[in-house]
């Protein structure tokens, strides 16, 4: 029997982490629907080259932080228990692999190839992971700090403080370092459009990620035994207020409507275990208005040209989801209790400063070092042309 379990359990985390390895199209097709035509081959490429890269620096670096484990034993030792300390590293890694991906959509169309994959290296194998154990694996006593004063520890379920706010955080350094696209902002004031480039294609990644994301928060449980419905009710509760909500305040934008779900499962993954479905709604649909109305302020009056609008989507809606989980997770609003709003507070602020820093040192470095930006001909060329080579759809094709 307990050879079964032990197979039921490598099954369940091995399909959650075939999903959110899915969830990494959502974000190449959705940055690729959100950039120019110029940079579309870009927008695929880096998402499966920082996903290689990621997978390198969490296996031999990244998860020996975070939880001190390493994988250089024999094959045999590694296939105990139907392997399921490496499908759980597989999980795990996607979950890390997400924030370059996240990263990637703020620093589109102007950033250089190669030292972004240096910034991803780090990140995954160093900035993150730091991050990471604190909070899921109780490193350095922090967790145990938090709950001598605020009565409980940080609450993560399935991510939102640890993987979105912290990526939505550690692009907002490269966003400001990077500066804005060539001519986004012209000296008489006034902003340059640039349109999504294909709707559909950015509607496809909306969906990707939307349908992954039931991996990402219901596999969180990571063994079978603790599975819960009430994680998946709470992610599609918190999917479509984000989305309503997007579609009013965007005025029908599909931009901003396919965006809206995003805010909501983003916002949704520290209390989806703890919530009231009603109180996943409301959070969904807060998350929703928090990202229409911040990423037009970013956008225009701020001029910070964060182009998919990472920050606001991962960086504002992720911290909202952190301190959200202290609000209606709490018994009086229908949720499980065992959270605090002010540990809710303490830990959220904590890895939004934490990833602020790492970002400007991470970035500011390569900059000064390496340099982080095309040239202005590369820009105006386009990446695919710069970087690849090529076009996302060559005008005509030569045989010689």
């Amino acid at each position: 029997m307990e050879q079964l379990k032990q197979g039921a359990d490598a099954l369940f985390i091995l399909l959650g982490a075939i999903m959110v390895l899915a969830m990494h199209a959502g974000f190449a097709f959705l940055e690729l629907g959100t950039v120019r035509k110029k940079n579309q081959v870009n927008a695929l490429v880096k998402i499966l080259v920082d996903f290689s890269v990621s997978t390198i620096a969490y296996f031999f670096v990244g998860y020996l932080v975070a939880y001190g484990v390493q994988f250089m034993a024999g094959a045999e030792t590694l296939a105990q228990k139907n392997g399921y300390d490496l499908v759980k590293f597989f999980f795990l890694l996607t979950f890390a692999a997400a924030i370059p991906a996240i990263i990637s959509g703020g620093i589109a169309e102007r950033a250089r190839f190669y030292p972004q994959l240096i910034a991803t290296a780090v990140i995954v194998g160093l900035v993150y992971p730091l991050f990471e154990g604190v909070v899921w694996n109780g490193n350095y006593g922090v967790q145990a700090w938090i709950k001598s004063v605020a009565g409980a520890e940080l609450h993560d379920f399935a991510g939102s403080v640890v993987v979105h706010a912290v990526g939505g955080w550690l692009a907002l350094p490269a966003v400001i370092l990077l500066g804005a696209r060539a001519n986004r902002y012209k000296k008489d004031g006034g902003i340059s459009a640039h349109p999504p480039s294909s709707i559909p294609f950015l509607a496809l990644g909306a969906w990707v990620l939307a349908v992954g994301w039931f991996g990402f928060n219901v596999m969180s449980a990571q063994t079978i035994d603790k599975i819960s419905g009430l994680v998946a009710v709470n992610s599609l509760m918190a999917m479509v207020g984000g989305t309503l909500v997007a579609t009013l305040a965007g005025k029908n934008d599909p931009g901003f409507v396919h965006n809206g779900p995003l805010a909501g499962l983003v916002a949704v993954c520290a209390g989806s275990d703890v919530m009231h479905p009603v109180g996943a709604l409301a959070t969904g649909g807060i998350a929703g208005a928090i990202f229409v109305i911040m990423f037009t302020l970013t956008q225009n009056r701020w001029k910070i040209d964060d182009v998919l609008g990472v920050w606001p989507l991962h960086g504002l809606c992720g911290a909202w989801g952190g301190i959200a989980c202290g609000i209606f997770g709490l018994t009086e609003l229908g949720g499980r209790g065992g959270v605090t709003f002010l540990a809710q507070l303490i830990g959220t602020a904590m890895g939004v400063v934490w990833a602020l820093v790492g970002g400007f040192v991470v970035y500011g470095l390569i900059k000064a070092v390496a340099g982080l930006r095309l040239t202005q001909e590369e820009e105006y060329d386009g990446a695919d042309l710069s970087i690849h080579r090529i076009t996302a759809t060559p005008e005509r094709e030569t045989n010689w």
